[in-house]
């Protein structure tokens, strides 16, 4: 259960008590206990169990990890409450000018906030004025607990009980016959409403329906003719009808579905491969279905926000009120509710659907964990802690549950697909499209030859232009993708060559045109964009580069007839943004959707016939061991949201090389290649799933100080793991925020244990943080780190 502790002189915070004992620590003196907040456990033993097994794997502390955990509104904080002691008779005289001054104000107020203290004697440091005035005895400190989670209270009316017979209503709308028509409208609306439908009225409703003000509504209830009162209520209800038929599975769904079955008698991990479009979805529903008659609940676990709109509603239709959402786009208090229902409402949560933070709540009876697009480094978290891999943590909740574990992908990432060659998992293939659409007809072109044929109209090829053309004469729509959003990643000045930065980053502003700003993508800095260059003054700004704005500005004058639309960060920053975006697509309201990687996650677009990808090159030439890979995983993605339904889809990558390997492999759909090709480079480089990697990140705004930590870190490391250590070396962005960042790296051979390691790695930590002047560098450990 939660309890409040105090720390410091005004502060609380909330910890979780889960064992009683009789030890006393002997390294520090414990903390009292404020107040239990909790009247029945709000956390259950196997996610105790989960969490602590994510703390050790991932070396951070159970601490971080139940505060990634919990909804904010679970996390209580306090604020002092100061008032005036009314018991004792004060000399204003023996005040000080500061003490005067609180004193004062406390004659006016009934009551402070240290907050409101601080503004008052306009300096920070008040709680040494404030304990004087306390042992005075001027003042009384009380600390008020706030409980963030406000439940939604949804207020409804009613006739008072003194009209329930019939003569006592007769008369009452004959007085207001006479005096006040306005009000008896209001009232036989109340009649109507009631008698159309059995549920209580809204006061909301009555408002609307009787098209009366609210004033006419308090006059009825102050003469006590009507009553108000309030029902807490979900504040996310599921609306529809949530009876639909289940599909039935084509055949070769059909063998699929019985292969995974049959691969969970053995195994309790299965991945499932089936190229985009081959109604993966539909599987999962029949194995959702299954686990709903045992009485399990059902964990379906997706990369990005953006899917959860499309899916939640396909599984509303089959399961309704059953499924629960949760991701960080929702507010405090809807989390709240999610959790709370784990807990009492059973029925209302036997379906789970959310981000990778789902894998952290209280399940009862997990029965099968579903991770979609297993494959995208989404399910990794990075900052802050547990910088925790939700695919994994997915695996060993479900063994503490005794469930299933199901992978789906179209591009599974190498360790899966390398756990599932080696036997570890169950594999099932699913080859062909729903309906036996024909994969997307893949075609590259060069841009090389292009640009020096002149065949260009901006960054779009002649070849392109044509295929859009006649897509859209067809009446189909169009994705194009370009992973960078903005307008351009780099303004240059053609006189000098000075290109702006971002103060706080080693990196150049990325312009974006519609706020006509200079921004930084990793901070958040922004700038209004200059006139002139800033170090010769000239006006000769150029831009270099191209993002998804830019692409959008040049679609829209190529084809002025038709409605254009951008899907990034920029464009979906609300909570609905990206269901508003989805919808209108779905409802053929755009005819050309630009977007970013977004744009790959597993949507389900019906009328795309061509998808167009810009410039193939800038996700190949990257610095990372997982670039090609990648890099496949995106393009195919993409590609598979073409032609989804009985006209076969066309997919134009445009590239300076067509003859990469990658690219090839991509225009034939041979996965398997890739994996051999790349597993090959694995095994010869020594990074994973051959071996493992625990990156280490040290962090000071001071240059120097970060050099000699990191080489202090990387010596006493070499002492243990001889040539198993990389670096100590800057990362391509070495100064973000003001922090100056050096990597080391740590790679763990297949035969090496990995507990043992991590304890070596922690001695050493313990010993780095034992140094005085290592004190203020930030240490990050991130263990499997790709």
């Amino acid at each position: 259960m939660r309890v409040a502790v105090p720390f410091g002189k005004s502060k609380i915070y909330t910890a979780l008590a889960y064992k009683i004992h009789n030890i006393p620590p002997t390294a520090y003196e414990a903390k009292t206990i404020h107040q239990i907040l909790d009247e029945s456990p709000v956390i259950t033993s196997k996610q105790l169990s989960h969490w602590k097994w994510i703390a050790s794997y991932y070396m951070c502390s159970v601490g971080e990890v139940m505060r990634a955990a919990m909804p904010n509104a679970f996390i209580l904080e306090s604020e002092t409450i100061i008032s005036k002691n009314e018991s004792t008779e004060i000399d204003e005289q023996s005040l000080k000018d500061d003490e005067f001054l609180i004193y004062e104000a406390l004659q006016y107020q009934s009551s402070l906030k240290i907050q409101d203290v601080v503004s008052i004697l306009d300096k920070k440091r008040v709680l040494p004025v404030i304990n004087n005035l306390v042992e005075k005895r001027v003042l009384n400190l009380q600390e008020e607990l706030y409980e963030k989670y406000q439940p939604k209270l949804v207020r409804y009316i009613k006739l008072h009980n003194d009209y329930k017979s019939e003569e006592s209503l007769q008369g009452l709308l004959e007085v207001l016959n006479k005096r006040a028509t306005k009000q008896r409208e209001v009232l036989l609306t109340l009649f109507t409403l009631t008698a159309s439908s059995k549920e209580p009225v809204k006061v909301s409703e009555l408002v609307k329906k009787s098209e009366a003000s609210s004033t006419i509504i308090k006059t009825l209830i102050d003469k006590g003719i009507l009553e108000d009162y309030h029902i807490q209520t979900d504040r996310v209800q599921f609306e529809g009808e949530g009876n639909s038929r289940v599909k039935i599975l084509t055949e070769a769904q059909q063998v699929a579905f019985d292969s995974i079955k049959n691969e969970f008698e053995t195994k309790s991990v299965t991945l499932l491969h089936g190229v985009t479009s081959s109604g993966k979805t539909e599987i999962y529903v029949q194995l959702i279905k299954e686990q709903l008659k045992k009485g399990k609940q059902v964990l379906y676990l997706l990369p990005e926000i953006a899917l959860t709109t499309q899916l939640v509603q396909r599984l509303q239709d089959y399961f309704g009120e059953k499924v629960a959402v949760f991701h960080s786009r929702y507010s405090g208090n809807e989390r709240v509710e999610v959790w709370n229902n784990m807990l009492h409402n059973p029925e209302k949560a036997e379906i789970i659907i959310g981000a990778r933070s789902s894998l952290l709540l209280p399940f009862k009876n997990l029965g099968l964990i579903i991770v979609d697009e297993e494959h995208e480094q989404s399910y990794k978290q990075f900052d802050p802690a547990p910088r925790y891999h939700a695919r994994d943590a997915a695996v060993v909740l479900a063994n503490l549950h005794g469930a299933k574990t199901l992978l789906g992908s179209a591009t599974p990432s190498l360790e899966s697909y390398f756990n599932a060659s080696q036997g570890k998992y169950g594999l099932v293939e699913l080859n062909t499209r729903f309906n036996n659409v024909l994969m997307p007809d893949i075609e590259l072109v060069d841009l090389a030859d292009k640009y020096k044929r002149k065949r260009m109209k901006g960054h779009f090829s002649d070849r392109m232009i044509v295929e859009m053309t006649e897509t859209l004469e067809e009446g189909f729509q169009i994705i194009l993708f370009q992973n960078r959003r903005g307008y351009s990643p780099i303004i240059e000045c053609t006189t000098c060559g000075h290109s702006p930065q971002c103060p706080s980053c080693d990196v150049s502003l990325t312009y974006h045109q519609y706020k006509n700003q200079l921004r930084c993508h990793y901070c958040g800095y922004h700038t209004a964009m200059p006139k002139s260059c800033e170090a010769c003054g000239n006006p000769t700004l150029d831009t270099k580069g191209f993002g998804t704005e830019q692409i959008e500005e040049e679609v829209k004058e190529l084809f002025p007839n038709h409605n254009v639309a951008r899907m990034d960060l920029d464009t979906t920053r609300g909570k609905y943004g990206f269901e508003k975006l989805i919808t209108r697509f779905e409802q053929k309201e755009i005819d050309v959707l630009v977007g970013t990687q977004m744009l790959t996650k597993g949507l389900d677009f019906r009328h795309v016939k061509l998808v167009g990808i810009l410039n193939a090159d800038n996700l190949l030439n990257f610095p990372d061991f997982r670039a090609h890979e990648r890099s496949y995983q995106l393009m195919a993605q993409v590609s598979g949201r073409a032609g989804r339904t009985d006209v076969r889809g066309k997919v134009l990558i445009q590239t300076y090389n067509p003859h990469h390997n990658i690219l090839q492999q991509v225009s034939v759909n041979a996965y398997k290649d890739m994996f051999a090709e790349q597993m090959n480079d694995r095994y010869n480089f020594k990074y994973p799933p051959i071996y493992r990697l625990v990156k280490i990140t040290l962090k000071h705004k001071d240059y120097n100080r970060v050099n000699t930590a990191a080489d202090w870190y990387a010596k006493s490391l070499k002492q243990v793991f001889k040539t198993n250590v990389l670096g100590p070396e800057f990362p391509p962005i070495s100064r973000i925020r003001n922090l100056y960042n050096k990597n080391i790296l740590i790679k763990i051979p297949p035969n090496q244990s990995l507990l043992k390691t991590k304890e070596a790695i922690r001695k050493i930590d313990n010993s780095f943080n034992a140094v005085k002047d290592f004190r203020s560098v930030r240490v990050i450990l991130n263990v499997d780190s790709y």
